[in-house]
């Protein structure tokens, strides 16, 4: 008997059930994995990205000189998360008659307890990095009942700003902070005993059209190992809150072989299933403004390499030097002490720091002392950092 290929209706299937199955389903549900398909290669997504520009007074009286105003590039993306799964059945355990029907049974408890929270812990962590990727950094904050609606309302203002659809944006919580949200200062409470019989309404599904998902604590980290299944890494950090416009996302799905072998010699007399799966989560990068996150305690920020030279001019004269910075969109700041200055964490907002460009001389400056340089994105955040001893011109 020849192997039995379903990986059509596997494939039709399961995007069928993405949105239903998945905590991050409405991301597998966005419009753009429609609107950017996979290369011929299956193995990446090449999208266009238009700028355009030059709109001008325009006279009844003169022809203008025409140009071309717009601009074209590629943003491409390499699907690199490569997945399979197989499983013996013995003859004895399974239903010739009903063969499909049994595998479908098999393949139905390994999506649920297996493949689908597989597929959540992916899908937030690949957007948390790529989101980093792009010099963001993420809100710090203890939530409470009394700042949860607070800093909701800092993250909605900072899409407003970037001009982010407010239609389709979702709120992804743990469920402590579902529970602040239910209990927040100012969320209003219902009490209709007619139409409720009495009970209070303490459901919170929306805010300001914003749906709202809650998501188990193991399936919001930042890392996780895939070595064998899923499990978050031990560096992991606690995402409390992730604010997400579907737009920002494409999840490109290819399920490229799905096939059960009969029993033979080759099989020793038992059926072997096999699939295997090409799928990827990735951020637009133009798009990027269309996700938040807050976290508790973000970790340390990655490093940077500070070096003070003596100065040529003055005493106490030193030269900073930074190596290692983003490519663009952030500011270096410095601090200065007797004693070494502790690193702030990813995405604080410091205060005491003064702006300043790699190369810079700073006079006046006592030998010894330390310096504490960060790297801040256009948030003021910090993202990455450094410290040297300095050295200064003597006198």
């Amino acid at each position: 008997m020849a192997a039995l290929n379903y990986a059509v209706q596997y494939n039709e299937s399961l995007a069928q059930m993405f949105p239903y199955v998945l905590y991050y389903g409405r991301l597998y549900a966005t419009p753009n994995n429609g609107r950017y398909r996979m290369g011929e290669d299956g193995r990446s997504v090449k999208i266009a990205r238009l700028t355009v520009g030059g709109r001008v007074d325009a006279s009844r009286d003169t022809i203008g000189t025409a140009a071309r105003n717009y601009d074209n590039n590629w943003e491409t993306k390499d699907l690199t998360n490569q997945r399979k799964w197989s499983t013996l059945v013995h003859p004895k355990d399974i239903d010739q008659t009903k063969m499909v029907a049994t595998i479908e049974n098999i393949t139905t408890e390994m999506n649920n307890t297996q493949k689908f929270p597989e597929m959540d812990a992916y899908t937030i962590s690949k957007i948390y990095a790529d989101w980093r990727g792009q010099n963001y950094a993420p809100d710090v904050a203890t939530l409470t009942v009394d700042n949860v609606l607070t800093i909701f309302d800092t993250l909605m203002q900072r899409m407003d700003e970037k001009r982010v659809p407010l239609t389709g944006r979702v709120l992804y919580v743990l469920p402590a902070v579902q529970r602040l949200l239910k209990n927040a200062s100012g969320i209003s409470r219902r009490v209709n005993a007619q139409q409720n019989n009495g009970v209070i309404d303490r459901l919170v599904q929306s805010l300001d059209t914003v749906e709202i998902v809650g998501v188990p604590n193991e399936l919001m980290k930042t890392l996780y190992s895939f070595a064998s299944g899923w499990t978050p890494s031990t560096s992991a950090k606690q995402i409390q809150m992730a604010l997400i416009h579907p737009l920002s996302v494409i999840t490109p799905v290819s399920y490229e072989f799905a096939s059960l072998e009969a029993p033979g010699p080759l099989t020793e007399g038992k059926y072997v299933y096999y699939e295997e799966s090409h799928e990827d989560v990735f951020i637009l990068n133009a798009k990027a403004d269309a996700i938040q996150f807050v976290m508790a305690d973000a970790g340390a920020a990655s490093a940077i390499t500070v070096a003070s030279a003596a100065g040529t001019e003055t005493a106490g004269d030193t030269v900073i030097t930074v190596t290692g910075t983003k490519e663009s969109g952030t500011t270096l700041a410095y601090k200065i002490a007797e004693a070494a200055i502790a690193a702030p964490g990813l995405g604080e907002v410091p205060s005491g720091y003064t702006a300043f460009e790699s190369g810079a001389t700073l006079s006046g400056q006592t030998a010894s002392h330390y310096i504490r340089v960060v790297e801040l994105n256009a948030d003021g955040k910090v993202i990455q950092t450094g410290a040297a001893q300095l050295t200064v011109k003597a006198a």
